[in-house]
């Protein structure tokens, strides 16, 4: 009588859908909790969104930022 594994082309057939599913599982578990790392962010040349992200973060004090954000708009006359 079969059991397990071991009943012919179905067993084959069995383990290698769960294999396959085991790796599919994992693939989907991984990417889902790597996929919010900022180095996978999508990074962006405008100078007045990396100096409104820099103050927003705090790096930056509103003086500065006021006056970085003067100097970008003179450059852009």
């Amino acid at each position: 009588m079969p059991y397990g594994w071991h009943d012919g082309g179905w067993g084959l057939l069995w383990m290698i859908f769960s294999w396959a599913l085991i790796v599919a599982i994992v693939f989907f578990v991984v990417r889902a909790f790597s996929s919010g790392s900022p180095d996978r962010r999508e990074r962006t040349d405008d100078p007045t969104a990396i100096l409104s992200e820099r103050f927003a973060r705090g790096e930056i004090s509103e003086d500065e930022y006021l006056e970085r954000m003067h100097v970008l708009e003179e450059a852009r006359r």
